[in-house]
């Protein structure tokens, strides 16, 4: 079995997923309803308000004009189309949207090379769970048998270090971490040294939480990264920008900044079970066609789900 099979196969619940995006699905389908309530066929009022269900739903303006552009096209072409079948014709397009943007799964199995350990960096403003976050990837690394190193590189917060400190002591994983307020670009160097003289398989490095300025950001991430590439060859392989869920349109215009200000190369989308507005990431994917590695669906270490298209619509659209 390989990495990435035991993460999919003995990580991810589908009950998890389903409980985790019931506040969403249970926002869109009671509108969609009550929409339906009368109809016969897919005319315009029913797709006006389809429409505003999605944009209330977060899934965003862009992409849900896509999305009525799509399913006008289809009633076009059918020429008749029972409202009953709307729901299952959603269903569709979604996934065809999210199919699209579909990539490989590189970085999943978190491979080291001859020159040190695969080397993530993860971004992400103060509270959307980027801490916790980083601590539930090193933990279900370490439960399927990877050495994992962290890298408390946010010096800007005491908080963050300790918490990171928790983290790492309960996934079973090395930290490295100096003073509050210490040159962050410092930490990422000893941590990648460390766990390259150890023979670590994965680094980890959390990053400050700050949008101050988008130069003064970027200065700061491209610092870091110049330095770990001293150390490790092309690293960092992968920087995770991680997002809250619940915060809408907020995480639309964070992806904005950071992806502005460094190079992203996937996204983790948090906090999904605590919110309606599980559109989200339904808009970012289709917005920012950076792939979603990872989605929260509540508090355990195993509610960190590797992101899984296929049963993310499942659950969405399960009755």
């Amino acid at each position: 079995m390989g990495f990435f099979d035991f993460f999919k196969n003995k990580k991810q619940s589908q009950e998890d997923l389903e409980a985790g995006l019931k506040k969403t699905k249970d926002g869109v389908f009671s509108k969609l309803t009550r929409a339906l309530v009368g109809k016969s066929k897919v005319d315009a009022e029913l797709l006006d308000d389809l429409e505003e269900i999605l944009i209330t739903s977060d899934v965003g303006v862009d992409t849900t004009v896509r999305i009525i552009d799509r399913i006008e096209r289809r009633v076009s072409r059918d020429k008749y189309m029972n409202a009953s079948e709307l729901n299952g014709i959603l269903r569709d397009e979604i996934a065809a949207l999210l199919y699209e943007n579909d990539t490989t799964e590189k970085g999943l199995a978190f491979e080291k090379n001859d020159s040190g350990p695969y080397v993530m960096m993860v971004v992400g403003v103060n509270g959307v769970g980027k801490t916790t976050t980083i601590g539930k990837i090193a933990a279900q690394l370490t439960r399927a048998g990877k050495k994992v190193y962290l890298g408390a590189a946010d010096t800007f917060r005491a908080a963050a270090i300790e918490q990171l400190g928790v983290w790492a002591e309960r996934a079973g994983a090395k930290i490295v971490k100096q003073e509050m307020g210490a040159d962050p670009a410092s930490v990422a160097f000893d941590t990648l040294t460390s766990a390259k003289a150890a023979g670590a398989d994965v680094a980890i490095i959390d990053t400050a939480g700050r949008l101050h300025n988008k130069v003064n950001l970027m200065n700061e991430l491209t610092k870091i990264r110049n330095v770990m590439a001293k150390v490790v060859p092309g690293a960092p392989h992968e920087v995770l920008l991680v997002l809250d869920g619940s915060t809408g349109q907020n995480a639309f215009e964070q992806a904005r900044q950071f992806t502005a200000a460094t190079q992203v190369t996937s996204l983790a989308i948090t906090k999904l079970d605590g919110t309606a507005k599980g559109g989200v990431v339904i808009g970012i994917s289709d917005q920012f066609k950076i792939p979603i590695r990872y989605i929260g669906v509540g508090e355990g270490i195993d509610h960190l789900q590797v992101f899984d298209k296929k049963a993310f619509v499942d659950a969405l659209f399960h009755q």
